[in-house]
């Protein structure tokens, strides 16, 4: 990593200007925006990747969240890195709030400022596209990539979770995504992914609905 934050490596992919870790696809973060109440709103957050490195990191608020608010009242939130399902799951389907923006979960973290700069519409959802653009980051720790289909298959299954009460998404396909993917975090998750997915349980109750899956 180069004093300017940006990584090269042999497969031509770049990470963005300013930001701390190769970004690529839709990368999942977690961001905390501060509130009114001066208390930080923990959010899950995608990050969407520029296909050049000159461009912008733009992310999505689907909504009136908190994370669209805060972003609104301050401009801007601590967007972090972390590999605990645990905390996406809380992130993505709780109310979290903390004293202090940066986790001890974290593993890097970049301050940005969010600009909007487009608003879409999907069904009867807002979509809010910002622009993030990074003012001063840190790497915590570093670790050896592994792939955990356990872990994957957590963060999937916030994503459906958090739309079982949409109108605009069907009920019995998002039980059915969940079920499979309860079988895929009992096969191949570890402790830290089965405790994420119970949490999901408690979260959602979506096991109790009377949809077929």
């Amino acid at each position: 990593m180069t004093r300017e934050g940006r990584v090269d490596s042999s497969d031509g992919e770049a990470t963005a200007a300013g930001w701390p870790v190769r970004l690529r696809g839709v990368t999942e973060s977690i961001v905390s925006t501060l509130g009114p109440n001066d208390r930080w709103n923990v959010a899950a957050l995608g990050l969407h990747a520029p296909d050049d490195e000159d461009e912008t990191v733009t992310a999505r608020t689907y909504g009136r969240t908190r994370t669209r608010g805060n972003f609104e009242r301050r401009g801007g939130g601590v967007v972090q890195f972390t590999v605990d399902p645990r905390t996406f799951v809380e992130a993505a389907l709780a109310i979290e709030e903390r004293s202090e923006a940066i986790l001890p979960e974290a593993d890097a973290w970049v301050e940005i400022e969010a600009t909007r700069v487009g608003i879409d519409h999907e069904g009867d959802t807002e979509i809010a596209t910002w622009e993030l653009d990074p003012i001063e980051s840190a790497v915590i720790a570093e670790r050896v990539p592994t792939i955990n289909r356990g872990f994957g298959a957590v963060i999937e299954a916030t994503v459906a979770a958090s739309r079982l009460d949409v109108a605009a998404y069907d009920e019995g396909e998002l039980l059915a995504r969940l079920g499979r993917l309860a079988g895929t975090v009992d096969r191949c998750g570890g402790p830290r992914e089965r405790e994420a997915f119970a949490r999901i349980d408690e979260l959602t109750g979506w096991r109790d609905r009377n949809e077929p899956f």
